[in-house]
């Protein structure tokens, strides 16, 4: 069925923090809307509320009907103990609801005393499994699991849907999320930041899905090309002015009018503070001249000459009205607040004295994980090397990384790591910053030489400020986690330098900041990603891809 999604006036946050207010968004048929915002901005938040998960602080959000099946996606990919690849795939299509709810339906119109009010709730329930195409979702799962590529294989060679979940690799989970949304029958869907840990093709499947849809979208991406080439209007939640506006049109239109309306904001602020001072300044200088007259008159007149007393009063009296006159604009003025401004992730990569001319080297090396094999390969990474990695997931690009830094022996043939070689690394997983410590501790573990004062002050440059360090780092949400990982090359010296997906969890300020410190760092650079723009942004003189177990380079 077609739907509409009616948010209104609505206020959203936590504890005694409001994060955005008064918004105001209608989601028709065949919308997508692209949220963005820096970290903590609320966009999580925002999908949380339009999906009926939470309730708002203020405001209302209804549907249209009012039996209307919303899907929300949220940014991790929750992987339960014992539930298998179906059984997820069921729990984030809303198949597993709907069933549930239909069971106990059919349940209560069994019971001896059930009337007309169990039968109609057994139609609805029905009537919403169907919809969610529960019905068929069996036999379509191997289908679209095996049209992406996924190798969980069962003994007689059929794709299987009953391997455990908590098995897969980040880069399958990834798949087997996309595999939900594909399956999905939503009329409204929800989606928070989909394409984490997607390859290149997977994006593509991504794009075409959601552009494809006959319902409304709204969406959280740090991916721009992805944002460029899907949304049809963009939602920007604006932490720093405590604003909420919708632009028209697609993302690159987003971008140039929301230039254009800061330049406006920064004009008027401007006009306003120049006007003010203005008059401020002019009525200082009546005043002063007010006063000075009157000192004047009381000098030179003499006691009995009442006429130039007077008119020196009258002179005064005139200079005063003059200034009350000027008080008066300034207090007419319509004030212009001052545009705050925005938190920026401003930072450098720390840099250690060069390596050795030739960091790292494999020859005729293979690697073997289970049933995979990489290789054999044979590489060698120059000092200053700038090399991009690519690859669909699975291909065994983290495979070859842990290869070339010395952390994964060969089965066959020979590796070797350079002299002087200080690796930086961001890897996929985020997995430095994990577990019950709190982060303080943890990073000031990892730069022992820093002082607690000197860890805490990096952080907070990073965004990462006295609420956030004492909490444990595992808690901490998965930007927050990235921004401790740079937090830590700014700290650290290094010369090979290792991004596996850094832009994972990102927000696009911050993405542009990172680009801005690549392209100032001069040591060796190993970029693992799929963010199409950031490897157009990047200066790269090397492009390794990596698939089906071999690695080229183009």
């Amino acid at each position: 069925m077609t739907a509409t999604l009616v948010a209104k006036g609505l206020a959203g946050g936590y504890a005694a923090r409001t994060l955005f207010d008064h918004l105001d968004l209608t989601v028709a048929p065949g919308d997508v809307i692209g949220v963005v915002g820096v970290n903590g901005a609320g966009k999580s938040t925002l999908l949380r509320l339009l999906a009926g998960v939470d309730e708002p602080l203020e405001g209302t959000v209804s549907l249209a009907p009012t039996d209307a099946f919303v899907g929300w996606l949220p940014q991790e990919h929750e992987r339960v103990p014992g539930e298998t690849v179906a059984g997820y795939v069921a729990r984030r299509t809303g198949c597993a609801a709907a069933t549930a709810e239909m069971d106990e339906a059919a349940a209560a119109l069994g019971a001896p005393d059930a009337g007309d009010a169990a039968a109609d709730r057994y139609s609805v329930a029905l009537e919403r499994w169907l919809a969610s195409g529960a019905a068929d979702l069996e036999e379509r799962l191997p289908v679209v699991l095996a049209d992406l590529g996924l190798s969980i294989v069962a003994p007689d060679g059929s794709v299987t849907a009953e391997a455990p979940m908590t098995a897969l690799s980040g880069g399958q989970a990834a798949r087997v999320g996309l595999a939900a949304l594909l399956l999905s029958r939503f009329d409204i869907v929800l989606l928070d930041e989909p394409t984490n840990d997607l390859d290149l093709d997977g994006l593509e499947r991504l794009e075409a899905f959601v552009t494809g849809l006959r319902g409304g979208v709204v969406l959280v991406s740090h991916d721009r090309e992805f944002l460029a080439r899907s949304v049809t209007a963009v939602l920007e939640l604006d932490l720093a002015q405590s604003s909420n506006r919708l632009f028209g049109g697609g993302y690159d239109a987003y971008l140039e009018e929301r230039e254009i309306a800061r330049q406006h904001k920064r004009d008027a602020y401007d006009e306003f503070a120049s006007t003010k001072a203005d008059l401020v300044s002019r009525a200082r200088t009546q005043r002063e001249w007010s006063s000075q007259g009157v000192r004047n008159a009381m000098k030179k007149a003499p006691d009995n000459d009442k006429i130039r007393r007077k008119a020196a009063s009258e002179s005064s009296e005139k200079q005063a009205q003059k200034v009350r006159q000027m008080e008066s604009r300034i207090a007419r003025l319509d004030e212009v607040e001052e545009p705050r401004k925005e938190w920026q992730l401003e930072f450098t990569i720390g840099q250690a004295p060069r390596s050795s001319a030739v960091v790292s080297t494999l020859a005729a090396a293979t690697f073997t994980q289970g049933d995979f094999t990489l290789g054999p390969v044979s590489l060698q990474v120059d000092g200053g090397d700038r090399i991009g990695i690519t690859g669909p997931n699975g291909a065994g690009k983290s495979t070859l990384l842990r290869g070339l830094l010395g952390r994964q022996a060969p089965t066959s043939g020979s590796a070797s790591l350079g002299s002087s070689v200080a690796i930086g690394e961001v890897d996929q997983a985020r997995s430095v910053f994990a577990g019950e410590t709190p982060l303080a501790a943890v990073f000031e573990g990892l730069v022992p030489e820093m002082a607690t004062a000197e860890v805490r002050t990096l952080l907070a440059k990073f965004g990462l400020k006295a609420d956030h360090v004492g909490r444990a780092a595992g808690e901490l949400s998965p930007g927050e986690r990235t921004r401790a990982g740079l937090a830590l090359l700014q700290a650290r010296g290094v010369n090979v330098l290792v991004l596996d997906e850094p832009t994972n969890h990102l927000d696009l300020a911050a993405i542009e900041q990172l680009e801005q410190a690549l392209a100032s760092y001069d040591g060796t650079l190993l970029l693992v990603t799929h963010d199409r723009r950031m490897l157009d942004t990047v200066q790269l003189d090397r492009q390794w891809r990596v698939e089906g177990g071999r690695v080229t380079e183009g």
